[in-house]
């Protein structure tokens, strides 16, 4: 079972790459826009979860995750095999609640939909440095794809990404981003996630302050509410 690391210095962007098949971070510092007041500013700050284990459980060889946004539900599959270190992540992520009220916060129409920032700083300075191992690839980000993230050699912690388009070139050489489930459900719910900010929020005041940040000046960032194990 694969044992947690925590990193004391660690970039809290992640990567994958552009369309141009250049890894870069996340989210770069952009231009902010004015806040904006929204019913969604005044949101209850996201709930603290469990940190995490030094020795998750095993996720079932197979399982479906259902997950409830603002636009609709989409389900994803999970294959262990196809990348067991990630399956396992998720697994926990999943178990612990972990992402009720996380924004869609990297919209990239035809690349992908990223996600895993928590909505409150006090979970992000724990499980934003939790890093896992990397998992050898094993089949290709093809569309419908779900990966984590990441920024180098043994960097993933939170922060996932569904391909919206084919981006088996892009991103399979880099042997990063080792896709471990697939939307079966709802891929149109995904494909209509609001991306009128594209890449402009930023991740790494995401991840220090949460939400706050993103319902201040991204209002409209569509939303998980809840996530659960189906089967």
């Amino acid at each position: 079972m694969q044992t947690l690391t925590t990193q004391s210095t660690r970039a809290a962007l992640l990567a994958v790459a552009t369309a141009t098949g250049v890894a870069v971070a996340a989210c770069g510092p952009a231009a902010e826009r004015p806040p904006i007041t929204d019913s969604t500013a005044n949101r209850a700050a996201a709930p603290a979860i469990a940190p995490p284990s030094p020795t998750p459980l095993k996720s079932p060889a197979q399982f479906r995750v259902r997950f409830e946004t603002n636009k609709g539900p989409f389900v994803v599959q999970v294959k262990r095999a196809l990348a067991p270190h990630s399956a396992d992540r998720f697994f926990e992520l999943v178990s612990n609640g972990y992402f009720a009220d996380v924004r869609f916060f990297r919209m990239v129409p035809g690349f992908i939909a990223q996600f895993g920032i928590h909505g409150n700083p006090d979970v992000n300075a724990v499980w934003d440095t939790a890093t896992f191992a990397d998992d050898v690839m094993r089949t290709s980000n093809r569309k419908g794809t779900l990966a984590f993230a990441a920024n180098g050699p043994h960097s993933r912690s939170t922060q996932l990404f569904i391909s919206t388009g084919e981006n088996a070139q892009k991103l399979d050489g880099q042997k990063l981003f080792t896709p471990f489930g697939t939307v079966v459900a709802g891929m149109d719910v995904v494909e209509r996630l609001n991306a009128e900010y594209g890449e402009e929020p930023n991740a790494s005041r995401g991840v220090r302050q949460g939400n706050r940040y993103f319902t201040r000046w991204f209002p409209a960032l569509d939303y998980i509410t809840r996530t659960h194990i189906i089967e």
